[in-house]
């Protein structure tokens, strides 16, 4: 039985029923009747801006938990927004508890949809039957997503007209498939467009569209295909955008932007405004020199900016040229207790403030470091399409600081991408916190 259309109509009933039976039970004194429509219409006009309720089969919980936290906390504003244009009088901590509870309730529905979904998709149910026409490079990769029982696909095999007598799931010549397709009650068909011609391929379309079979295209990529990819449409002519970031949509930069001046005009503000002066003095007794330490680093754009830091070392003339090693002689006594807890990075809110840099991203490198590893390292400045950071996934993963072996960088430009790819407003929460937690117990390498 497949009742994958009826999962749309459930979901959007169970979730208004939810909204309007735990608001109503726990605020009835703010929740009218005008309220109930404004909130059935809000969360509905959500959903559908944000594309949440899919019927996709290899969506999971894991994978759109972004889309329903940034839906919720939307949700969450205009429901205060509301109240506040009503006039209704409220208490703002009292109904954060019960958006709170609101929240967790709908988010442990969501996942026992998930999950009870993929267990009737591994118990045989919900399933479609697939074949795929040519055999390329390909085949192998969209085989394992196949044979995952979760998505419910029943891969029969593939046609391909240079047999592989070793291969089982070989089912015969290509010309052969149109047979097999309607006989084996095949629902989605698809094609490697590298293994058939241009008459071969309007064959199958034509075909596909007479027999009501969904028709599937996998483009011939030569190997250069990325997660991080977005087709986009110019006209009627796809385009493929290999390095799609979630930081490329403004609603992301726009939050992540508000984030960084919030939270960099309060470290300012409680923290920088007595440290300058106070390292200021300690710094007059142990060593000549500035209290801030200015560099040229290369930022958001390969754009060069100063970037800020407590300086820790004695005047030298390669401090734009050499990093800091273990027991490095030109490192002051003020220093090593400012670089073993990260203190000497703090002016770099004065940075994120100004706009060069954000809380959390890909740390900058000194200019002359840059042009180096440009060369050297792979998709190494890949790591600048995006506002460096004070802090980054690299620097809590454990590569932070001197760069001893060539795996050191190469391994840190791999989170920088990862994080580039991956990035949601929950990653940059757990890095900040890993960060604070490291800083307090101490790191191997911060010195």
């Amino acid at each position: 039985m497949k009742w994958s259309p009826l999962l749309i109509p459930f979901s959007i009933i169970a979730h208004l029923a939810i909204i309007n039976s735990i608001l109503g039970l726990f605020t009835p004194e703010t929740y009218s009747y005008p309220l109930v429509i404004l909130s059935c219409l809000l969360w509905l006009l959500l959903a559908i801006d944000s594309d949440f309720y899919t019927i996709k089969r290899k969506e999971r919980f894991v994978t759109e938990l972004p889309k329903f936290l940034r839906k919720f906390i939307i949700f969450m504003l205009a429901y205060f927004t509301v109240l506040a244009f009503m006039q209704t009088p409220f208490l703002p901590l009292r109904h954060l508890k019960i958006l709170g509870m609101l929240f967790l309730v709908l988010i442990l529905f969501r996942w026992s949809l998930f999950f009870l979904r993929e267990q009737y998709r591994i118990e045989g149910g919900n399933y479609v039957n697939v074949v795929v026409i040519g055999k390329d490079k390909s085949l192998h990769q969209i085989k394992k997503v196949f044979e995952r029982p979760d998505y419910g696909y029943r891969y029969k095999g593939y046609f391909d007209d240079s047999p592989d007598i070793a291969e089982q799931y070989h089912l015969g010549a290509i010309s052969q498939s149109y047979r097999y397709i309607n006989e084996n009650d095949i629902d989605e068909i698809y094609c490697a467009v590298s293994r058939l011609s241009h008459a071969d391929l309007k064959q199958l379309i034509r075909f596909s569209d007479n027999n009501f079979k969904k028709l599937k295209l996998i483009p011939d990529h030569k190997g250069i295909f990325t997660r991080a990819m977005e087709v986009e449409h110019y006209g009627t002519i796809p385009v493929i955008n290999l390095r799609k970031s979630p930081l490329d949509n403004k609603i992301a930069k726009t939050g992540k932007r508000i984030f960084d001046i919030v939270f960099s005009g309060l470290v300012i503000l409680l923290i920088l405004t007595w440290l300058i002066p106070l390292l200021f003095f300690i710094n007059k007794f142990q060593s000549k020199g500035p209290v801030l330490f200015k560099q040229l680093r290369n930022g958001h754009n390969k754009k060069p900016f100063w970037c800020y830091k407590f300086r820790s070392m004695a005047l030298n003339t390669e401090a734009n040229s050499t990093m800091c090693i273990r027991n490095d002689a030109r490192v002051t006594r003020i220093g090593k207790m400012l670089r073993k807890t990260s203190i000497d990075e703090l002016p770099q809110f004065i940075n994120v403030f100004l706009g060069e840099m954000s809380v959390v991203g890909p740390r900058p490198h000194m200019e002359t470091h840059t042009f180096h590893y440009q060369e050297n390292v792979e998709k190494y400045l890949v790591r600048h399409f995006a506002k460096p950071g004070i802090t980054g996934l690299a620097q809590v993963k454990g590569y932070r600081g001197e760069i001893v072996h060539k795996s050191d960088i190469i391994n840190r430009t791999r989170f920088d991408i990862f994080y580039l790819e991956k990035w949601h407003p929950l990653m940059d929460f757990q890095i900040i916190y890993s960060t604070i937690a490291n800083a307090i117990k101490g790191e191997e390498k911060a010195y």
